[in-house]
């Protein structure tokens, strides 16, 4: 266990420093299988009847539902884990971040692989026994702290590896909780469709044999992480001169306990829980959205939703998959291209492209589908979600330009808060005005209108909450005492000399680098070509 130990993860010098991000990668990677859990949810419909879903009686509580083995779960019950593991994703992130920051990245990957991948084994004992809330327990609470702890883990480290590309660095590993889905859900598929019998649906079997991939691969991970030496610095850079006292990046350093009290860090939770809402909110709806409102134009027939066969309702579900395949895609693409854009142009600045643009877009997506071109539809919609992915991605760089880097992984933590409320609020805000405008009699292709325009009112919050975004005083930041204390908490090694060396220039073998990256490319590219492939039935 001493391996775990923070002493034991200081690199040595010709360390690669392009190691960390692969590593980072085949943690999000797994993790990110979360968002594609909703492929187990019409097998798990079915782990009783089988061929057809068994009903049970129709006055049956929640309670019953839990424990029963006599007939199957419905739809609603087993879409709590959604919210279970976003809920418990930020909420533990919030409560352990500053363990992270004292115990480092290796051994908080370590434990994050062990909740995950136990919670999908405690998952598979609870469809084998056919008991819910073992499901609930088991990747919904412990698999959720598993999603928090993995998440933050790499935040920190990669912002000390990489000064001079914060953006950059933190993007090319939160891209990976983007595409997580894209390579778990076809392999889940894959995995039930060999494992099915005619007494069973395949699923526990699905969860055990993804378990044990996933925990091999974020053992990698956690066991490849590295942290610089105190002081380290890329070969030829420089940090940035103050120049202004209302420069957007600091050189010191705030503690998480005085952090979460100044209006800088609530108005960055407000920024990330307004886009967040609105960007999930459109990932929610994403599938039935472009069914109801193109009905049988994605055929090629004038016909509405309403009119259209069980035949054609499936080759239109099919293409509605495409669509939200291609917005995965484009919510990866945004994490890393976004990100690495505000290095150049300023996290600020990016937020408000964002808010701005999100606005006009949203705005403009009722047209759109009144027009009734699919392509420019899909397009408003691959465009947002690139802002979506990219604010997941900014936000770390942010903070760590106003807060300082000794605790960001903590503070980050802390304000995934707002993921967690935005996962609840972004979903019953587009459900509910939905559903009110239908049993207002709106036509099912217009009743997503009054959603978008709602939308587009929050990313106006994040604005003015970006905009009132300023400097902190001199009095957050810690002293020169204060920061030694916690560096020594934190088992931080200052070097016996100066440490300014680019890891990517010194003599550390390319071959490892090249392994560790194929190791986590070649899942990828499986996912993203599987995705574009699927999406083309949306341009056919």
């Amino acid at each position: 266990m001493s391996l775990l130990a923070k002493e034991h993860t200081i690199a040595r010098p010709g360390f690669n420093r392009w190691l960390v991000p692969p590593a980072a990668l085949c943690i999000h990677l797994c993790i990110g299988m979360a968002y594609g859990f909703s492929v187990f949810w019409l097998p798990l419909m079915h782990a009783v009847g089988i061929s057809a879903p068994l009903a049970g009686p129709p006055d049956m509580g929640v309670l019953a539902k839990l424990t029963t083995t006599i007939c199957d779960w419905d739809k609603p019950l087993l879409g709590w884990m959604f919210t279970l593991f976003f809920v418990f994703l930020g909420s533990s992130a919030a409560l352990w971040g500053g363990w992270l920051e004292h115990v480092g990245p290796r051994k908080a990957g370590f434990v994050a692989a062990l909740c995950w991948c136990g919670g999908l084994m405690i998952s598979a004992a609870g469809v084998y026994l056919h008991q819910l809330w073992l499901m609930w327990l088991g990747s919904g609470l412990i698999g959720g702290i598993g999603l928090g702890l993995g998440y933050i883990s790499p935040v920190s480290t990669l912002i000390k590896w990489f000064p001079d590309r914060r953006g950059m660095a933190t993007g090319m590993a939160i891209m990976g909780f983007g595409g997580g889905a894209m390579i778990g859900s076809p392999l889940a598929d894959l995995l039930m469709k060999h494992y099915a019998t005619a007494t069973s649906v395949g699923v526990w079997q699905t969860f055990v044999t993804l378990a044990v991939i996933y925990f091999v691969f974020m053992t990698t991970g956690a066991f490849a992480y590295r942290v610089p030496p105190t002081g380290w610095r890329p070969a030829g850079w420089t940090p940035p001169v103050k120049s202004t006292s209302d420069s957007m990046i600091t050189q010191r350093h705030v503690h998480v306990s005085r952090a979460w009290r100044t209006p800088q860090f609530w108005l960055l939770w407000g920024v990330l829980c307004l886009n967040v809402s609105a960007g999930i909110g459109v990932i929610g709806m994403a599938s039935p959205m472009l069914q109801e409102i193109f009905g049988g134009r994605l055929l090629g027939l004038d016909v509405k939703f309403d009119q259209l066969n069980a035949e054609q309702l499936g080759q239109i579900a099919a293409i509605a998959a495409g669509f939200t395949g291609l917005l995965s895609l484009f919510n990866i693409a945004g994490r890393i291209a976004w990100a690495s854009c505000s290095d150049y142009i300023g996290r600020k600045r990016t937020y408000f492209i964002f808010f701005v643009l999100g606005m006009m877009l949203y705005a403009a997506a009722p047209h759109a589908g009144a027009s009734g071109s699919v392509a420019l539809f899909v397009a408003l919609f691959c465009v947002i979600l690139t802002m979506y992915g990219g604010g997941f991605a900014t936000i770390p760089a942010y903070l760590a330009d106003l807060f300082g880097t000794q605790m960001v992984g903590a503070i980050h933590g802390r304000l995934l808060t707002a993921w967690s409320v935005a996962g609840i609020l972004g979903p019953v805000l587009v459900n509910y005005i939905n559903d009110a405008q239908i049993k207002a009699g709106v036509a099912k292709s217009a009743a997503y209108d009054t959603t978008m325009y709602v939308l587009a009112a929050l990313l106006a919050g994040g604005f003015v909450c970006n905009l009132l975004v300023r400097p902190l005083a001199a009095h957050c930041f810690m002293s020169d005492a204060e920061l030694a204390a916690e560096r020594q908490l934190a088992h931080d090694v200052q070097p016996s000399q100066p440490t300014n060396v680019d890891s990517g220039a010194a003599s550390a073998s390319t071959l490892g680098v090249v392994s560790l990256w194929l190791v986590v490319g070649v899942p990828l590219a499986w996912g993203i070509w599987n995705t574009l492939v699927k999406a083309l039935a949306l341009f056919r």
